[in-house]
C-alpha cells in the first residue's frame, strides 16, 4: 500500500502528554454523528450521506492539498512527535537516541544558521560536478550520488530476489524524471503543455538561486526538460508495472551491461558503494537500450546540467528560504493546490522522521502504544483471517485444488504488528547542530548503506517498511506479510470506547483491506513464501481475470474531478489493486464482524444498528477534501481511488449494505451488475 490517520482514550495516551500539547487537535472521534448528511440518502449517495457535514465543515487547510481522516490523525501524531522532540531537547540526562533526535530536530528548526549558509551545503556538490571531463567521470558521478541518495538517470536498489525470495539481490530500473509520472512529459492535452512550461520557468529560476544568469539559466531549463523528456519516453507506463512479471527481468551483469554500451554499468557497479554480485534484477531492459542513444547523443556539458538540477532539486528544501519557498511554489502551490507552506516544525517532524523514523519511532511508541495495543490489534487480525478462511471455501468458481494453495498461502502470512522486534541502530550516523543539510546527507547515506549491504544476502524479513507513526497499513508480495504502524492504530480507525460494530468498519476493513491484497490482481502471482509462481489452475485464473475486469471497468467510468478544465475519470487498471481490496475487506470484517455479534439481538445505537454503524464507520474514515490540482496529479500516479469512490465503488457491490439500509435495485447504491473478486 506501496509501491502500493484522542487524548481521553487512556491505553493510548498519557495524561501528562494531553496536558503538554498546547495547540494540539481536538479529539479524533471514531464514530461521528456530526459527519452525517441527513439531508442526504445513503441509497442514492452513501459517501455524501456519512461524510457531507464533515466536508462541508473541513475545507482543505491553507498548508494542505488534502484534508481527510487519515490527515488529521497524522496531524495529531505531529503534535505528539513535536512533544516528544521538545522534551528530549530540554535540559537533562537523555539517552543517545533522544540526543540523536533532538539535535536533528533543532538543526533543521534552526533557521538563522541555514540562512547564514546560503548555497555553501551545494559548493562542493556542484564542484564536483564542474571537474566532471570524461565519460567515465560522469559514470563514477553517478554512481557517487546514487550512493549518496541523490536521484539521476536511472534507479539502484535492493529486493528480494522474485523467484527466491529468501535471497535480496540487487535491481536496476528506471528512472531520472523530476516531475510526478511520465505522463507529464509525453501528454499533449493543454494542462500538460501549460505544467511543462511551468516547470521550466521553475528550474530557470532554481538555476538563477546558484547564480546562473537568467539566459544562461533558461537554457539549462530547456536542456533538463529535453533530456528528462527522453527518459520519459523510454520509460513503462505505471500501470503496466503493476504486473510484476513486466518488471521480472534476472540478468547477469555482462547481460545488461551489454544492453547499454555507451554507459558502463560494470564501472557504476564498482563505484556505487554496493557489494560485488554476478546478477539483479532490472526492472525494465528495454529503458536501458533506449538511453543508451542518449548518452553519446548528448553532449557531457548538456548532462552535467542534468547532474546539476538532480542535485539542486533534491538539496532545496535543506536550504535558505529562498530555495524551499520556489520549491514549494511549483511542487506543492502549482502542482497541488497547496496554497501555504506548511509551519516550520510540522516540516521538521517530518524530516526528522523521515531520516532517522525508527529511533524517533521508538520514543512514539514508548509513549503511545504498548503490549495492550499488540495484542488487541492480533486478535482483530486472526479473526478477519478466519473471515477470509470461511469466504475461500465459499467460492464457487474456485477449484479446491486452488483453494488448497490459497489456504496454504493464508495460513503462512505474517503478521507485524504496531512496531518492529527490533529496533534501528543509527549511531554511525553524525548528526551536528549546525548541519542541517549534512545531517540530511549522512542520513540518506546511511540508509542507501543500509539497503545495499541487503545485497546477495539473505532476506531480512523483519525489516520494516514504514516507521511506528505513520498513518498507513502494507502489505508486500515478496515477504507475504502484512504491517501496521502504531500510528494507525487509534480513533478514527479504533477506539477501546467503541463497539464492535465501529471498530470492525474501521480498523478492521484496513485490516481485512491488506490481506486481500494477497490475493489481487498482483499479489495473487506470489506464493505463500513471496515467490513469483503461478498457483493457479489456467481456469481459475480466468474466472480471477474476467471478475477483476469487471472492477476495472466499473471504477473507470467513475469521475474523479471535474472543472473548468474538463472531467477526469478515474484509471480502473491503475487502481484495480486497491478496489479490490476494498471491495474484499469490507465483505471480510462484515464477516467478522457478524461472527462476533452472533444471533443474539443488539439494540440500535445512536439511532443506526451494527450493520449500519459498521458502514459508516468504513464510510468516515475516507472523509476528505481536496484541491482539484492534487486530484488531477492523484489520477495520474496514485494507485488508490478518492474517499467517495473507495466509499460508493465498495458499498454499492456489497448485498449487505443494501440489507443494512434497505436500497432497492434501480437505486445507485445498487449496482445492476455487482463485481466482486474476492
Amino acid at each position: 500500500m506501496t509501491n502500493r490517520l484522542l487524548c481521553v482514550f487512556a491505553m493510548l495516551f498519557t495524561a501528562g502528554l494531553c496536558l503538554a500539547q498546547a495547540g494540539a487537535p481536538g479529539e479524533i472521534p471514531a464514530f461521528d454523528l456530526n459527519a452525517i448528511d441527513k439531508t442526504a440518502d445513503p441509497c442514492v449517495g452513501f459517501y455524501q450521506y456519512a461524510c457531507g457535514t464533515w466536508m462541508k465543515n473541513n475545507p482543505v487547510p491553507p498548508d494542505k492539498s488534502r484534508w481527510g481522516r487519515f490527515d488529521e490523525l497524522a496531524e495529531r501524531n505531529l503534535y505528539i512527535l513535536r512533544d516528544i522532540l521538545t522534551d528530549v531537547q530540554a535540559p537533562g540526562n537523555h539517552t543517545p537516541v533522544e540526543t540523536m533526535v533532538g539535535t536533528y530536530y533543532a538543526s533543521c528548526m534552526d533557521e538563522t544558521t541555514i540562512e547564514k549558509k546560503g548555497i555553501t551545503p551545494l559548493a562542493p556538490e556542484l564542484e564536483r560536478i564542474a571537474a566532471i571531463a570524461t565519460k567515465d567521470d560522469f559514470i563514477r558521478h553517478v554512481a557517487y550520488m546514487h550512493r549518496n541518495a541523490t536521484p539521476a538517470l536511472f534507479s539502484f536498489s535492493s529486493q528480494p530476489d522474485m523467484h527466491d525470495s529468501n535471497l535480496t539481490i540487487a535491481n536496476l530500473d528506471q528512472g531520472g524524471i523530476t516531475l510526478p509520472d511520465r505522463d507529464y512529459y509525453l501528454k499533449d492535452d493543454a494542462k500538460s503543455m501549460e505544467t511543462r512550461q511551468r516547470y521550466l520557468e521553475h528550474v530557470q529560476k532554481m538555476f538563477e538561486l546558484v547564480r546562473d544568469k537568467p539566459e544562461a539559466a533558461s537554457a539549462e531549463a530547456k536542456t533538463v526538460l529535453e533530456i528528462e523528456t527522453s527518459l520519459a519516453k523510454a520509460s513503462m507506463d505505471r500501470t503496466l508495472r503493476r504486473d510484476p512479471k513486466t518488471r521480472d527481468h534476472k540478468m547477469t551483469v555482462e547481460g545488461i551491461a551489454s544492453h547499454a554500451p555507451n554507459f558502463d554499468l560494470t564501472l557504476y557497479f564498482a563505484d556505487n558503494g554496493s557489494p560485488k554480485f554476478s546478477s539483479l534484477n532490472v526492472g525494465n531492459p528495454d529503458f536501458f537500450k533506449q538511453v543508451n542513444e542518449q548518452i553519446n547523443a548528448v553532449p557531457l556539458e548538456q548532462w552535467k546540467v542534468y547532474l546539476r538540477w538532480k542535485t539542486l532539486d533534491d538539496y532545496a528544501p535543506t536550504l535558505s528560504r529562498d530555495f524551499v519557498q520556489e520549491d514549494f511554489l511549483f511542487k506543492g502551490k502549482y502542482l497541488s493546490g497547496q496554497q501555504e507552506i506548511e509551519p516550520r516544525w510540522k516540516r521538521c517532524v517530518r524530516s526528522t522522521d523521515t531520516n532517522l523514523g525508527m529511533a524517533l519511532g521508538k520514543l512514539y511508541v514508548d509513549r503511545t502504544f504498548g503490549a495492550e495495543g499488540k495484542a488487541r490489534t492480533l486478535k482483530m487480525v486472526q479473526a478477519i483471517e478466519g473471515a477470509m478462511r470461511e469466504d475461500i471455501g465459499s467460492l464457487s468458481w474456485m477449484s479446491d485444488t486452488t483453494k488448497r494453495k490459497a489456504y496454504e498461502k493464508l495460513n503462512m502470512i505474517v503478521n507485524n504488528i504496531g512496531y518492529p522486534d527490533t529496533w534501528r541502530d543509527y549511531s554511525s550516523v553524525t548528526i551536528r547542530a549546525d548541519d542541517y543539510a549534512g545531517n540530511v546527507a549522512r542520513a540518506d547515506t546511511f540508509e542507501v548503506h543500509r539497503q545495499y549491504s541487503k545485497i546477495e544476502r539473505p532476506t531480512d524479513r523483519k525489516d520494516w517498511g514504514m516507521t511506528p507513526p505513520t498513518v498507513n497499513a502494507y502489505y508486500r508480495p515478496s515477504m507475504n506479510d502484512i504491517n501496521f504502524p502504531a500510528g494507525i492504530l487509534q480513533p478514527p480507525f479504533y477506539s477501546k470506547l467503541m463497539d464492535d460494530a465501529v471498530n470492525y468498519g474501521g480498523i478492521g476493513v484496513v485490516i481485512g483491506h491488506e490481506l486481500t491484497h494477497g490475493f489481487d490482481d498482483q499479489g495473487r502471482k506470489y506464493d505463500a513464501e513471496g515467490n513469483l509462481r503461478d498457483w493457479w489452475t489456467p481456469e481459475d485464473a480466468r474466472e480471477f481475470e474476467r471478475r477483476a475486469d469487471c472492477t476495472a471497468a466499473e471504477y473507470s467510468s467513475f469521475v474523479s474531478v471535474k472543472d473548468d478544465k474538463g472531467e477526469v475519470k478515474l484509471n480502473g487498471r491503475l487502481t484495480l489493486g486497491e478496489n479490490t481490496a476494498d471491495n474484499g475487506g469490507l465483505k471480510l470484517a462484515y464477516m467478522a464482524l457478524m461472527h462476533v455479534i452472533g444471533n443474539a439481538p443488539v439494540k440500535p445505537v445512536d439511532g443506526y444498528t451494527p450493520g449500519q454503524r459498521f458502514f459508516l464507520a468504513y464510510a468516515q474514515i475516507w472523509c476528505e477534501n481536496v484541491t482539484d490540482q492534487e486530484a488531477r496529479k492523484r489520477v495520474l500516479t496514485d494507485p488508490h481511488s478518492p474517499g467517495r469512490w473507495r466509499t460508493n465503488g465498495a458499498v454499492q457491490n456489497s448485498a449487505a449494505f443494501q440489507e443494512a439500509f434497505g436500497c432497492k435495485a434501480g437505486q445507485p447504491m445498487v449496482a445492476e451488475n455487482a463485481c466482486r473478486v474476492w
